[in-house]
């Protein structure tokens, strides 16, 4: 397999007040294509912020980390915004849907962003069809469960077929038997579809799933 995510002695530090806080010291991974990976960790480990770092929604204090070979350290704030609308999918623990949109306009967003040609509704379609909701596609998030509303959350993802999936504890506000399905149901997305998953999460359930377990502990990788 091709090496989707590298990153390379990645630090992150924060400032409070007078003190300085460090979230990842020195950190380095390889993450191949095609992989369903679970970053492990109690919270405050540094694995949401690992997430962050990949998905280009913040920046390293030192370090570098590459995206299918790209080197995102050095582009401009556009420049990542494209990065992600091309390349990369969020999965969030709440779920981060526009309660005024129906699962349908949630689903399309990425595309209307994206300003894609082609079937954006044979898109939406096939999407919500794969996570089981396309008798759902009318509602609007308060009037799903939350286990739906993850399920919208992951078409949304999925929609733009993008080749890595950051998902951020997306089982955490879920009821273990939905929890479960959450699971299975991006499993089973990513052995049809090929597509990357990276998680943090402290739940057994990705971590019996994952092809790979790397587990962070203040900030560092555990050997």
């Amino acid at each position: 397999m091709s090496e989707r995510v590298s990153v390379r002695d990645v630090t992150k530090t924060y400032r409070l007040g007078q003190v300085t806080v460090t979230a990842l010291d020195g950190v380095s991974l390889n993450v191949k294509a095609g992989e369903f990976l679970a970053v492990a960790g109690p919270s405050g480990s540094g694995k949401t912020t690992l997430l962050n770092l990949i998905g280009c929604l913040d920046t390293p204090t030192s370090g570098e980390i590459a995206i299918d070979g790209e080197a995102i350290g050095g582009l401009s704030s556009g420049r990542r915004a494209d990065l992600r609308a091309r390349k990369l999918g969020f999965i969030f623990q709440t779920f981060n849907l526009i309660p005024v949109l129906t699962a349908w306009e949630n689903v399309e967003y990425p595309l209307l962003l994206q300003r894609r040609p082609g079937d954006a509704a044979g898109r939406v379609r096939t999407a919500l069809a794969q996570v089981g909701l396309a008798d759902r596609a009318r509602h609007r998030p308060p009037e799903l469960s939350g286990g739906q509303q993850q399920r919208v959350a992951i078409a949304r993802a999925l929609v733009t077929e993008p080749a890595l999936v950051l998902a951020d504890e997306p089982t955490a506000n879920l009821d273990s038997r939905t929890g479960q399905e959450i699971v299975d149901l991006m499993r089973r997305l990513n052995r049809e579809r090929g597509t990357t998953f990276v998680f943090s999460t402290h739940d057994p359930r990705i971590v019996n799933a994952a092809d790979r377990v790397i587990e962070i502990s203040d900030g560092r990788l555990r050997a």
